[in-house]
């Protein structure tokens, strides 16, 4: 005790108690603004599963979906969440993949039921009172996700086949993207979860990743969604989407 009390004065006599607090506090504040960074790079809980009950769901694999689902409500998703995430990929994968993954995931539901667990409902979905046309909805929408004008002549795939335009803007982006359930951020997540889980489908991913980072998530965030992937389907996913997203971030860069 004599010995560490001598260590003190000695320190105290080379350097003024001022700069010693003054050094203190700013590692103190080092630290914190390190582990501010590191939580702001990852994920939470409610995105992770939302990933993850969006791939295995697109992928059909329903034995590790239920695992899935369970650790989704675990992670605090309410079952309308879950429901809307089951609900929104559809337009991705179709019908049967999430008809199955809703019927998978009232099993769970009952199951934990069965078990004296009670989970959250959450929210219901507000009404759309909106009386401005579904296609200028849509087109509002899909010009605040890419931050980009969308120009009223159609091109590409759009042009040769315009009802696909029409679909897509009434009903994806204004139908889907417009119920409030879901954060964009979070309907991002599970459009990218789908798009890299049924594989062939470079172009749209490519756009969507380029989306996520424009309206917020970081590169660090996407390559724990590219983690994720690997987890829950394989490296062949995974190192496909990671070719997208190692493309995207080069690209976003340079802008």
């Amino acid at each position: 005790m004599k010995q560490q009390k001598q260590q003190f004065m000695s320190i105290l006599n080379r350097k003024p108690i001022v700069l010693i607090i003054v050094t203190i506090l700013g590692l103190f504040s080092t630290v914190n603004a390190q582990q501010a960074l590191t939580k702001g790079q990852s994920l939470s809980a409610k995105e992770q599963s939302i990933i993850d009950i969006s791939a295995l769901t697109a992928k059909g694999d329903l034995e590790k979906l239920k695992t899935a689902l369970r650790r989704g409500l675990e992670a605090n998703l309410t079952i309308n969440e879950i429901k809307e995430v089951l609900v929104h990929l559809y337009a991705y994968c179709g019908f049967p993949r999430s008809i199955r993954g809703l019927q998978t995931f009232m099993e769970v539901l009952e199951e934990r039921k069965a078990e004296g667990i009670t989970d959250s409902i959450g929210n219901n979905i507000s009404p759309i009172t909106q009386t401005t046309p579904k296609y200028q909805r849509g087109k509002n929408i899909l010009e605040v996700l890419t931050q980009t004008p969308q120009s009223d002549t159609l091109t590409g795939y759009a042009a040769f086949a315009p009802t696909i335009d029409t679909f897509l803007k009434e009903h994806l982006f204004a139908d889907i993207f417009e119920r409030d359930i879901l954060t964009y951020t979070e309907r991002e997540l599970v459009t990218i979860s789908v798009i890299a889980s049924i594989g062939q489908a470079e172009p749209m991913l490519r756009s969507h990743l380029t989306i996520c980072l424009r309206i917020g998530l970081t590169p660090e965030q996407l390559q724990q969604f590219i983690s994720l992937i690997q987890s829950n389907l394989g490296k062949n996913e995974a190192d496909s989407a990671q070719i997208v997203l190692d493309e995207v971030l080069a690209t976003y860069k340079n802008k």
